[in-house]
C-alpha cells in the first residue's frame, strides 16, 4: 500500500509559478497510473504564468477563488469546481480572494517537462 503524506512532499515552484507537492507520479513511485497528481498553491494575489501542456489536466479547487483562463475564456472558479483542461489549451488562473487558491491538478498522461510549454510575455 502507498499513501502519500502532503506535508512529507517536497514543495517546489513549478514552471508556471505555482507552488506545487506532488504527490504521486508514475515515474517517481512504483505504479500502474497513467496520470500525476499534485498539490498547487497561488498565492493571494499572484497570477500563474500563461502554460499549456500537451495532456489534458484537471483541477479541483479546494481553498480560496479564482479566475480561470483556458485560451480565451474567463470564469470564476471556487472550492468545489472541477476545471478540465484540454490538451494544448493556454491556460492560468488568477488568485482574486483574500486566501490562497488551493487546487489539487491531475494530468493525463502523467505530466512531463517536455510536454508543457511556458509563454513568458
Amino acid at each position: 500500500m502507498l499513501v502519500r503524506k502532503l506535508n512529507e512532499c517536497e514543495e517546489f515552484t513549478a514552471g508556471d509559478g505555482t507552488i506545487l507537492k506532488e504527490l504521486l507520479h508514475p515515474d517517481k513511485q512504483p505504479l500502474a497510473l497513467r496520470y500525476s497528481l499534485a498539490h498547487a498553491i497561488v498565492p493571494v494575489g499572484q497570477t500563474s504564468i500563461p502554460h499549456s501542456l500537451t495532456t489534458s489536466e484537471v483541477y479541483y479547487i479546494m481553498q480560496g477563488k479564482g479566475e480561470m483562463h483556458i485560451d480565451n475564456e474567463t470564469q470564476l472558479i471556487e472550492p468545489g469546481d472541477a476545471v478540465y483542461i484540454p490538451p494544448n489549451a493556454r491556460q492560468y488562473v488568477h488568485n482574486c480572494g483574500d486566501e490562497p487558491l488551493v487546487f489539487v491538478c491531475m494530468v493525463d498522461p502523467a505530466w512531463r517537462e517536455e510536454d508543457e510549454t511556458i509563454y513568458n510575455e
